[in-house]
């Protein structure tokens, strides 16, 4: 059995991956999971629609602002709404999200319905995507920070590594 002992060491400022802001890089990568799920949805649901990457890429930026100022104030005011309809109106809070996001021009979204289905195809792809990276850069789902120690094994055959 071979067990790889790794200490991560340098500046506490940069990443496991090197230099940097860690917190900039997440924001990347997030922004890049949304643009992700925004061309997957734009595919898969009639109604929306995204001229190409680039104007995906924009939504994906307005919708993370409107996501992270308006959705917060959105759910506190239907707060007795949401409550009522055990949380299911946070599906028409997300809709509507999408429905602003919708001013961008090469992003469209057309009819309620659609935006419904896309903010929760959206939400779910975002979500696996997130889980995913989260998993393959983080061991056992912690964070990693410079210093932290760590066993990496790999299983090769019959044996570990």
């Amino acid at each position: 059995m071979h067990i790889n002992v790794t200490r991560y060491t340098g500046n506490h400022q940069q990443g496991p991956h090197g230099g940097g802001n860690p917190l900039v890089f997440w924001l990347l990568i997030k922004w890049l999971c949304l643009t992700a799920a925004i061309m997957f949805t734009a595919y898969l649901v009639e109604g929306i629609e995204v001229a190409g990457f680039a104007h995906a890429l924009g939504t994906a930026a307005v919708l993370g602002v409107l996501n992270v100022i308006v959705r917060p104030i959105l759910f506190i005011l239907t707060l007795p709404i949401n409550v009522m309809t055990l949380g299911l109106f946070t599906f028409v809070i997300n809709a509507l999200m999408l429905k602003i996001a919708s001013v961008i021009p090469g992003f469209s979204v057309v009819g309620f319905w659609a935006a419904v289905f896309g903010a929760l195809i959206i939400s779910a792809v975002t979500w696996i995507l997130n889980a995913l990276i989260r998993d393959s850069t983080t061991r056992g789902g912690g964070h990693r920070r410079p210093g932290d120690e760590y066993i990496d094994m790999k299983k090769h055959d019959d044996r570990w590594e």
